[in-house]
């Protein structure tokens, strides 16, 4: 895989060649500027919120190996989180594990990306939303940009942040919720957390409305 060096000094090491901002910079053109990106964190997860973030990159300062979260460690995550805050408008919501039982993920990842979007402290003229869905509701344009992470810094920027805050939140949650290892797992379905589920049951950071909390799933091997 092509591989390139980051020119900011921070970041020293390579990254793989990702997403562009190509997509940026003819809105630009065109003028719908400035353009928020926008990605949310947790859709999958037993427990926990879902959390999406809005960033606006400035042109001259995009910090180097921005990418889709997934794709980059935990310690590059991190790296990237703060250079982002440094030198981008962001914006962070979050849908409570009550508010994604009272609809649905789809819908709550999509009222906490229109709420990330609605925090920003710049207006956007247009904004990029990974996925097939633009959230409803928008102040301004919107385009759904399938595997948008991969595609557009902005939104690369933005899975980068909404992953780092809800893992922070999860990491915190063992604290108040001990024995079930959020902090090791962020609530997605991994044998150590069925078991726990199985052994103390749920507690208020699940989602109810997810299938294995159904009566028959929870005692299955």
């Amino acid at each position: 895989m092509p591989r390139r060096t980051s020119s900011d000094s921070h970041l020293l090491f390579d990254l793989p060649v990702g997403p562009d901002f190509s997509m940026e910079l003819s809105a630009r053109k065109a003028g719908a500027w400035p353009v928020a990106g926008t990605d949310e964190a947790g859709r999958g997860p037993l427990a926990g919120p879902v959390v999406a973030a809005a960033v606006i990159l400035d042109p001259e300062r995009i910090p180097g190996g921005l990418n889709d979260s997934k794709q980059l460690s935990a310690a590059i995550r991190e790296a990237l989180f703060d250079l982002i805050l440094q030198n981008a408008v962001v914006s962070v919501a979050s849908s409570s594990a009550r508010h994604i039982d009272g609809s649905d993920i789809r819908k709550a990842s999509l009222d906490a990306m229109r709420r990330a979007v609605a925090g920003l402290e710049v207006r956007p003229r247009l904004v990029l939303a990974d996925g097939r869905d633009v959230p409803p509701g928008l102040a301004c344009e919107g385009r759904a940009v399938v595997k948008g992470d991969a595609r557009s810094l902005s939104i690369a920027a933005a899975s980068i942040v909404a992953k780092v805050v809800r893992d922070r939140m999860m990491a915190r949650a063992e604290n108040r919720f001990a024995g079930y290892g959020f902090h090791l797992h962020a609530g997605y379905a991994t044998q150590k957390h069925r078991d726990a589920i199985r052994s103390l049951g749920p507690c208020p950071l699940h989602r109810l409305s997810f299938s294995p909390f159904r009566p028959t799933a929870l005692v299955e091997d």
